[in-house]
């Protein structure tokens, strides 16, 4: 009977008869020379973080940014309009000639002077309206016994600071209503996913990802998620409406971003960084003129934030631990606590009655994002509420708004697909993570916030 085994050692399965007297008694010098390809990698397996902490968000928790719950596909907000409305016109054709008594054509539809009013002129000069023809035009008299200056051609701003009335007068017939403005933004949707096949879950590598796991996919899916939280961030930052009518933007409405906002009704600071306190002082000035609170965040890039330093260094005014000396600086947005201001990342100075805390805005930094573009120089953002105009509620000036609806919210859905991992949703062999985000950014009074690009 013919006997056989089938499966056994080969002399393929061998190593070559060179590699197996390579090592002999006299030639034996190391482990290595015996045997060959099969000594464990010298292996580090912590993960080096080559460029730090990558994560940007951040900005709208420091900022004093809430969240809140929206059950609608757009969020409305109310805000208040100037209390002393100012009388624009317009001078075409030919200047107006000095004369005791001019008519100035209105530079709108909107008649806000009424007879018996008195208005500011650019020069100083105090007239008497005597005369409207609304949604036309207005007569104005001086007081004094001369010529009121010639009016050039273009458009202009005129004060109303009061009125006159003779003794025994009616009372005025026509009178002002406060106005709000209505102002909306819609949500918008961001979706991220991730898939990691059955196999490679299973899959053990070198590098220890922590707690001694092993296993790369939990790096990739966790990388997934930050890069995902960062996007999210950044649209509410940098998004905008869209009125493209393209096929291909078809039922996406966009959002208005925080950079938008105040482009469309902030304050804007061009020409790159500010260097010098005069730079300040301009910009203290505009906020004067909004009604501004008086702490700010200053969220700036490296060359805006070293800018400042060199600036307060020039003056005299640095101190130890990033607070200021001497300009009595108030932290009230910190619980009146410096040492907080400092733990959060902060360095503070005073200038004009106006506390400014400094903070490197890492975003605009980073070389692979905003840092390259080099636009964007930093934000001064008002650490305040404000107050409703038709509700009377304090709110704060940014507010982080996601769908939500008995139970059920989107502001950060994660769930897994697949037959993998747990998953029990179809006969796939993989694990799918779905990320899904509807959120949008309310802006309130803009007016307040200053944005500082080159």
């Amino acid at each position: 009977m013919a006997f056989g085994i089938t499966g056994a050692y080969s002399d393929a399965d061998s190593p070559s008869q060179g590699v197996v007297r390579r090592a002999t008694i006299d030639k034996y010098s190391a482990l290595g020379d015996y045997i060959d390809e099969i000594n464990k990698p010298d292996n580090r397996e912590l993960l080096v973080k080559t460029f730090g902490d990558q994560g940007i968000t951040g900005f709208l928790k420091l900022t004093g940014a809430v969240k809140a719950a929206g059950t609608n596909d757009q969020v409305q907000w109310w805000e208040e309009t100037r209390l002393h409305p100012i009388q624009s016109y317009t001078v075409a054709g030919s200047a107006i000639t000095a004369a005791k008594s001019q008519t100035v054509t209105l530079g709108s539809n909107d008649t806000y002077v009424r007879v018996g009013d008195i208005v500011l002129l650019a020069g100083g000069e105090r007239a008497y309206v005597s005369a409207v023809t609304a949604g036309t035009s207005f007569v104005i008299k001086n007081l004094l016994d001369a010529n009121l200056p010639q009016i050039a051609i273009g458009s202009g701003k005129i004060a109303i600071v009061g009125n006159l009335y003779a003794q025994g007068t009616d009372q005025p017939g026509e009178f002002f209503e406060s106005n709000v403005t209505k102002r909306t933004n819609d949500y918008m949707i961001l979706k991220e996913t991730y898939k990691v096949s059955g196999s490679q879950a299973t899959n053990i590598g070198w590098i220890n990802l922590g707690n001694g796991d092993y296993r790369w996919y939990l790096k990739n899916e966790g990388d997934t998620r930050q890069r995902f939280m960062d996007k999210r961030e950044m649209m509410m930052l940098l998004g905008q409406k869209v009125t493209s009518t393209d096929s291909a933007l078809s039922g996406i409405s966009g959002s208005e971003g925080y950079f938008a906002a105040i482009a469309d009704r902030g304050i804007n600071v061009s020409g790159g960084a500010m260097t010098a306190l005069s730079d300040f002082d301009s910009l203290i000035k505009e906020f004067d003129k909004q009604g501004a609170n008086a702490e700010y965040a200053l969220y700036v890039n490296r060359d805006q934030d070293l800018a400042i330093d060199d600036m307060l260094a020039a003056a005299g005014h640095t101190a130890a631990g990033g607070t200021t000396t001497g300009l009595a600086a108030n932290f009230g947005a910190f619980n009146n606590d410096s040492d907080m201001a400092v733990q959060l990342g902060f360095k503070s100075f005073t200038r004009g009655g106006y506390t400014f805390h400094k903070h490197d805005w890492k975003l605009l930094n980073d070389p692979q994002l905003l840092g390259d573009a080099k636009e964007f120089v930093g934000a001064a953002i008002p650490l305040s509420t404000v107050v409703d105009a038709k509700s009377g509620d304090r709110n704060p000036s940014l507010e982080l708004n996601y769908k939500a609806s008995n139970g059920y919210s989107r502001e950060m859905e994660h769930w897994i697909t697949g037959s993998v991992l747990g998953a029990n949703t179809d006969g796939n062999d993989f694990a799918q993570f779905n990320y899904r985000s509807e959120v949008c950014l309310v802006t309130r009074g803009a007016n307040r916030h200053a944005l500082i690009s080159k």
